[in-house]
């Protein structure tokens, strides 16, 4: 009945992989998320003038903080000695738009793609809250995997393009 997802028994109930034979490696994943913001909103988180502070900086512990969290997010998730987080942002002005970069690291018996995933778009979702007073008409999108390294599978990179059409405001 499981057709092939690890997450459901033979009966089509819902279960936590069992990585326990497995040996541990060391795993990486990158995921990505943006967020599109108003001409103003972008000049006021570049120039940290915002009333709630430095919205990037509180992004950032936030994408920390929810890769940690990510078992207590997302059912049938792992609890995991996560070895690394990094979460990085990158300024598009001509586009009013911040690209979230997070990387999450560990050395385990399974992958940690949806920390890493879960990081991207917490620190979306912090930038929102953290602007929501001047511009409630942002937009989140773009979350995706970027890559994946480690594990029985090995590595997984995204092969498209990097083209984003910008969302509508």
């Amino acid at each position: 009945m499981s057709r092939g997802f690890t997450h459901f028994d033979e009966s089509g109930a819902a279960r936590m992989v069992d990585v326990g034979a497995k040996n541990p490696t060391e795993r990486r994943a990158v995921a990505a998320a943006s967020v599109w913001v108003g001409a103003e909103t972008f000049r006021r988180i570049v120039d940290r003038s915002l009333e709630k502070g430095d919205v990037l900086g509180v992004a950032r512990i936030a994408g920390i903080m929810a890769a940690k969290r990510t078992p207590d997010l997302i059912p049938l998730c792992h609890p995991l000695a996560i070895t690394s987080v990094k979460v990085e942002f990158d300024l598009v002005e001509d586009d009013h738009r911040v690209d979230i970069r997070a990387e999450v690291k560990v050395t385990g018996r399974t992958g940690v793609e949806m920390e890493a995933l879960t990081a991207a778009s917490v620190a979306a979702l912090a930038i929102y809250d953290m602007c929501k007073a001047v511009d409630k008409g942002m937009v989140i999108g773009d979350v995706k995997l970027l890559r994946k390294e480690g594990g029985k599978s090995g590595t997984w990179a995204r092969e498209e393009p990097d083209v984003r059409t910008g969302p509508t405001r």
